[in-house]
């Protein structure tokens, strides 16, 4: 594929899912190998031959922006307050993918445990530089261990008190004896630039920005 494409990476999963409609109302509807569950394929042409798509896992959308591999993204800002890149911009929530970062704990605990008389809690999380932020400002010293899956087992198993992780429905928390205690934010998925990007190719970026912002208009309308 061309090197002066731009590229738009996305994420793997569930918000791609919810996001693969907004793809061909842009007109950036992609290649048929992109929606074949056996391809292997990560990168994509799209019937708009100056745009390329990437698929990456969701925490790697706001690496492959900011450093410039990737000239726009779609990450959830869950993503975005962890890692809190400078050369990011996010002009646009696509108002997809809404769930809630939480902590949780087991449901034994809660009736009986007060989160705000907390002074040290350790936590499972795959956000530990969040967690620890927002820790901090309760006066609490969080000790964070790092898991990317399976965040439930811990406390059952000991590892951690507490977990921080994002929250839908709620349903596996409740599977695995775990009751949330406190929302840490509102999560949806934002579509995010490349700044250098933005300023360098600022008709290019600023026309998919518009796309994507008639579309998100025309839902919410």
């Amino acid at each position: 594929m061309p090197n002066d494409r731009l590229v738009l990476a996305l994420p793997k999963g569930r918000i791609l899912d919810e996001l693969r409609p907004y793809l061909d109302r842009v007109g950036l509807k992609p290649e048929a190998a992109f929606d074949d569950p056996k391809s292997r394929a990560l990168r994509f042409a799209t019937e708009d031959p100056r745009v390329e798509i990437i698929r990456v896992r969701s925490f790697d959308v706001a690496t492959f922006v900011a450093f410039g591999a990737a000239h726009i993204g779609v990450a959830g800002n869950d993503v975005l307050m962890e890692f809190d890149y400078s050369e990011l911009y996010s002009p646009l929530d696509l108002k997809i993918g809404h769930c809630r970062l939480a902590v949780a704990e087991p449901a034994e605990l809660a009736g009986k445990d007060d989160p705000k008389k907390w002074s040290h809690v350790r936590v499972a999380t795959k956000y530990p530089h969040l967690t620890r932020r927002h820790f901090a400002e309760h006066g609490v010293q969080a000790e964070c261990i790092k898991l990317n899956g399976a965040m439930e087992l811990a406390p059952q198993l000991g590892l951690a008190q507490v977990i921080v992780d994002l929250v839908s429905t709620g349903v596996t928390l409740k599977a695995n004896g775990l009751v949330e205690v406190d929302t840490i934010a509102e999560i949806s998925s934002r579509l995010i630039v490349n700044r250098p990007a933005f300023k360098t190719r600022s008709d290019e970026v600023g026309d998919i920005l518009n796309r994507f912002r008639e579309v998100v208009d025309a839902k919410a309308a």
